[in-house]
């Protein structure tokens, strides 16, 4: 088995579940490869339940493929892992069916960009109270490495052996654009400043929108952890999240990848 081979990893779960984090930890153990940031997104979302002291039977997760497609079953609440690009409308459905529930859409850039873009708008626009937390590691890494949405011109992949020609999709000015009451960026290395986001995004009163970057050790060599240690800082002091003009602003930076977020306002939410 993958934690009998990789005693460190199942050695910090086995820690969340001794610190508290029993309620929100469901035994089955994630089968991701060591290293990967969606380990720390983990982490990040049972601290932030744990914090808001949300019941896990009031919790919901919808998903589509990917790496991120299983994450419902790593963690204690109700949960659909559904078929490519589907997490919105599954998301969607719960929240509809029973308007008590913190739900949650987890999909990756692949999945939710391609496929699947086309409920984004239409979720953002709707402002139904969801929580969409998109994992980009501008790679499709369960397939063993081809280049998606996000991917960098350039790329070489499996997909691209001579560099992607392609321009790469802003997640973030997607969501800006389509209409998203609350839009945020966090990387997975920054452990706390992403476990404060997402309690931010959960407390928020319609369709919030969290870009996470978590980088792919196997199969992306070019967006690291290296690359996004450089490049992440925290939007200006200055910044205005009631401003829209300077949330489009600082979304188009592409050198300095900020964090933290960009827009809030509160347009009455579609419950």
């Amino acid at each position: 088995m993958f934690y009998e081979k990789n005693k460190d990893v199942k050695a910090s779960f086995d820690t969340v579940v001794q610190q508290g984090a029993l309620n929100y930890r469901s035994k089955e153990m994630p089968i991701w490869c060591p290293g990967c940031g969606d380990f720390a997104i983990a982490q990040a979302l049972v601290e932030a339940l744990n914090e808001l002291a949300i019941p896990p039977k009031d919790v919901a997760i919808g998903s589509g493929i990917g790496c991120s497609g299983r994450f419902p079953v790593f963690i204690k609440c109700y949960g659909f892992h559904g078929v490519h690009g589907r997490a919105l409308p599954l998301a969607t459905g719960m929240k509809l069916g029973n308007e008590k529930l913190t739900v949650f859409a987890m999909g990756g850039d692949g999945d939710g960009l391609s496929i699947g873009a086309g409920h984004f708008p239409h979720a953002a626009r709707r402002n139904i109270n969801i929580n969409y937390f998109l994992f980009d590691n501008s790679i499709y890494a369960l397939t063993k490495g081809q280049t998606s949405p996000t991917a960098d011109t350039g790329t070489v992949s499996k997909t691209t052996p001579f560099g992607s020609l392609d321009n790469p999709l802003n997640p973030v000015l997607l969501s800006l654009s389509y209409g998203s009451t609350f839009v945020a960026r966090a990387f997975s290395g920054y452990h706390h400043e992403m476990k404060n986001l997402m309690i931010k995004a959960i407390q928020h009163e319609g369709f919030s929108f969290l870009h996470i970057l978590t980088p792919c050790v196997v199969f992306n060599k070019q967006k690291t952890y290296e690359l996004y240690y450089d490049r992440c800082k925290p939007l200006p002091k200055s910044h205005k999240k009631s401003s829209f003009d300077q949330a489009m602003k600082c979304a188009q930076n592409q050198k300095t990848l900020y964090t933290g977020v960009f827009y809030q306002n509160s347009r009455a939410a579609l419950q």
